[in-house]
């Protein structure tokens, strides 16, 4: 989707990705795509049920990207810096995730609603009031542990199963 503001056009990174809301049956957002020429395949939710990594974590600002006053997301959904949400390059969206700061044992559960970050070895960007609560706002990156808590919103929502 392509902004244009005073004549000037302003492309929007997260509507490259894709603007699309979850589509097919099971009401997840689960097909590949390709950003800078690097293609991506999310995991099944199978897989994402059982996920859990170790990597480095940032954190963005979407709602002030190239000045505009919000952003979007993947999802289609408005961005505010307060908001409790996270991109990810291969989980389905939704899904919530619960992210812990390995250097200081703070954790937070966010809504991961976005792609990204598309940067080598970073696994997780974080929005502004997730990446304070768990401490990595000021140094802006952080070595975390991210785990899935549940993939799909609503009617859709699926936890892992425990106990086998």
């Amino acid at each position: 989707m392509n902004i244009v503001k005073n004549g000037s056009l302003l492309l929007s990174v997260c509507c490259v990705v894709s603007c699309a809301r979850p589509s097919g049956a099971e009401g997840y957002m689960t097909r590949g795509y390709s950003v800078r020429g690097q293609s991506y395949q999310p995991l099944s939710v199978e897989q994402a049920l059982h996920y859990s990594e170790v990597g480095e974590a940032s954190w963005y600002n979407e709602s002030k990207f190239f000045g505009l006053i919000r952003g979007n997301t993947s999802l289609g959904e408005k961005v505010q810096p307060w908001h409790l949400i996270a991109a990810h390059k291969t989980l389905p969206l939704p899904c919530l995730v619960r992210v812990t700061n390995l250097e200081n044992g703070k954790s937070v559960k966010v809504r991961v609603n976005d792609r990204g970050p598309f940067i080598a070895a970073r696994i997780i960007d974080l929005s502004p009031r997730a990446a304070g609560q768990i401490g990595i706002k000021e140094q802006g990156l952080a070595r975390v542990k991210v785990e899935v808590l549940s993939v799909g919103d609503g009617a859709y929502k699926r936890k892992p199963r425990r106990g086998f």
